[in-house]
């Protein structure tokens, strides 16, 4: 039986593509608080990175379940140890991890992701 042998280059290709798939995957979605979809949320308002950590965690969590729920699947969307970079209404960013999408309180703050506005 003969095999035949691929292209020197079609190998490093394939590798190429799955690298930049899993790369895309794994990418951080980045939240905007001050778009309008999420500008009147009731716990995001005057939200900082200042604010105490139950504050930014229910706010964290409104935002994960607005943007959950307008994705065409709410169900798979942000599952529990996702992440999501969280931009605050005064401009400040945060790094955020789900930990429970039925829970009022399931993401919490990276610690030591925090950025004041202009970073």
């Amino acid at each position: 039986m003969k095999y035949k042998r691929m292209r020197p280059g079609a190998n490093a290709l394939v590798w190429i593509l799955v690298v930049v798939a899993y790369a895309a995957a794994a990418a951080t979605i980045v939240i905007e608080t001050h778009d309008p979809e999420y500008r009147d949320l009731t716990r995001v308002g005057h939200m900082t990175i200042h604010a105490p950590d139950d504050l930014r965690r229910l706010g964290a969590a409104q935002v994960a379940a607005l943007y959950r729920a307008r994705s065409g699947t709410p169900f798979s969307t942000l599952a529990p140890g996702s992440t999501i970079r969280v931009v605050w209404p005064d401009g400040s960013a945060e790094t955020i991890r789900v930990t429970d999408p039925s829970s009022p309180l399931g993401a919490a703050p990276v610690p030591g992701t925090q950025q004041a506005p202009g970073r």
